[in-house]
């Protein structure tokens, strides 16, 4: 009765402590967030922030372009990544294995690094542009709404193409044969059938490619102009060089909290319309191709990766190319890597690795924690600390930096300008993807293990650690490492919560592209650009799964 009661203890400790963590780091940031945007100056409650926004459509405008843009990305995203996994999931493709490995690297980049690239690519003064214009070909404008589709699209597609690659491959074979004797075969087939399984992974690869291009900051910064959306106008608002507004900008992040919320709840809701089980006894086998057919495939498939890529590579070119005054020479030179290190690119370099590792090895632990909490020990408590830790899911970068600094700007915790408030923030918005692969991955394993060591005369924390963990461990590394990736390539929250002495890489070349050093830019985004690209080699190695799962 003794030790039964001691063991409660220690799993009611944890419980608490992590909903304690989230309560004082993420919670109270979160209300005062809230109390901001309903309190003036007088320290009196009022709406005129929100009346503020909804009365003038230069400001309400900024969330309906979020939406139309973020929609039309998710659109754009679902139908490249849909028929580039239905080719890849179904058919033998030549080179399958790069197709791959260059897509997912195509999304584990920062997106304004994207935007600068094809600035610098399709931009007024790009080299396309003007390579077009020699022979008389106009390409029109890049900046605006179809800029930002361009960048997010050819960004987003691939977290489309994981899931669905990882959907097509639960399909049983079965299903397909009988529907080929009914007659339903080739493009029809597609539509009703592999679609129609499809629904609940189509519906979730939307939310998230969704969540992603509302929330994004550097892609509108850079290349949206006069087409202005809520996450550079809570940036503006928030560090005004003519007066910054707290409350206002507040108030446009509470705004955006319920509206991601709101396509939150409906897509679980669609989700569960659609929701069934199905288990691959025969899985699909891939069939090959020839003729016409396998040249389309070929050429969609690698003509998607190709645009996608070549802003990775081109930012990485134009590195090494000679600059003066922020002018690309002719010539190659290291100028633009002598400049970026002046400009703190070994401090920068230090503090992505430094926030990276502490970040992830607060995510891992909190991740295996929570999982177990809500798969082995169930209860209302633990589920909502779960609840609580999915949270940051639905909420932009820059609304949770607001947040941090509004609530750890003061006494009696002063966080601001340390690293420490970036950790913070990089913890609270990765937690949720970790937390959801350890889940997926503990629901797998049977209980009859952990009972068995138990009744070997183990105790639980030992079982835990030493049984459950490492059989948990495919779903921690998969889903740390992409944790990793999208920690490295931060840029929305650090924008906000940076200065030089916690300046990182993602941060270095916003500030670098901010000041007009195009090449000094290209220095800070090749080397994010070959960390992230070394983590993917990493990913690879460990997973040793082509679905890439997520």
């Amino acid at each position: 009765m003794t030790i039964h009661r001691k063991r409660f203890e220690i799993w009611t400790i944890i419980s608490v402590g992590l909903f304690l963590a989230f309560l004082i780091f993420f919670i109270y940031p979160i209300g005062m967030l809230l109390r901001q945007a309903f309190t003036t100056s007088q320290k009196s409650y009022t709406f005129d922030n929100f009346i503020k926004f909804f009365s003038k459509p230069f400001y309400y405008n900024t969330i309906l372009n979020s939406f139309k843009v973020s929609v039309a990305a998710a659109l754009v995203s679902l139908v490249i990544g849909i028929v580039f996994a239905y080719f890849y999931s179904f058919y033998r493709l030549k080179g399958a294995r790069f197709l791959a490995v260059a897509s997912v690297l195509c999304c584990m980049s920062a997106p304004f690094i994207g935007a600068y690239s094809w600035i610098l690519l399709m931009g007024r003064s790009g080299a396309i542009t003007l390579l077009l214009k020699n022979i008389g070909i106009n390409t029109g404008n890049i900046y605006g709404f179809g800029g930002i589709l361009l960048v997010q699209a050819t960004k987003l597609y691939p977290l489309v193409f994981i899931y669905m690659n990882g959907m097509f491959g639960s399909i049983d074979n079965s299903l397909m044969e009988a529907s080929s004797n009914l007659g339903c075969t080739g493009i029809r087939r597609f539509f009703l059938i592999v679609l129609s399984l499809s629904m609940p992974t189509i519906l979730a690869a939307a939310l998230l490619v969704f969540m992603r291009a509302f929330a994004d900051f550097g892609t509108p910064l850079l290349i949206g102009e006069g087409y202005r959306t809520f996450t550079v106008e809570i940036y503006k608002q928030f560090l005004s060089e003519t007066g910054a507004d707290y409350g206002f900008a507040s108030a446009i992040s509470v705004i955006a909290i319920v509206l991601t919320a709101i396509i939150f709840w409906l897509q679980k809701y669609a989700t569960k319309k659609f929701s069934f089980t199905m288990n691959a006894l025969h899985p699909v086998e891939k069939k090959s191709v020839y003729g016409i057919g396998s040249i389309l495939m070929h050429f969609y498939c690698y003509g998607v990766v190709a645009i996608s890529l070549l802003p990775q590579l081109y930012i990485i070119y134009i590195s090494f190319r000679k600059t003066k005054l922020g002018v690309f020479q002719n010539g190659y030179s290291l100028e633009s890597y002598r400049l970026a290190i002046t400009r703190l690119l070994f401090r920068a370099i230090k503090n992505t690795t430094l926030v990276g590792v502490i970040a992830l090895a607060v995510i891992i632990l909190f991740a295996v924690l929570i999982s177990y909490l809500v798969v082995r020990r169930p209860n209302p408590f633990n589920h909502l600390i779960d609840t609580v830790s999915m949270l940051p899911y639905i909420m932009p970068g820059s609304v949770i930096a607001i947040a941090l600094v509004i609530g750890f700007g003061r006494k009696p915790i002063v966080l601001t300008g340390t690293l420490t408030i970036m950790i913070i923030a990089v913890i609270i918005r990765r937690l949720p993807y970790t937390t959801r692969s350890a889940t997926a991955t503990l629901v797998q394993i049977s209980m009859s293990i952990e009972e068995a060591a138990l009744s070997l005369g183990s105790s639980k924390m030992n079982t835990f650690f030493k049984i459950t963990v490492p059989m948990m461990s495919s779903g921690i590394v998969s889903g740390a490492i992409l944790s990793w990736v999208s920690i490295v390539t931060e840029v929305s929250s650090a924008a906000i919560l940076y200065n030089n002495r916690s300046i990182t890489l993602t941060v270095g070349t916003y500030a670098a592209v901010s000041r007009g050093n195009v090449g000094e830019g290209a220095a800070f985004a090749a080397v994010t650009t070959m960390l992230t690209a070394l983590s993917l080699l990493v990913y690879i190695k460990i997973n040793k799964n082509e679905n890439f799962d997520i």
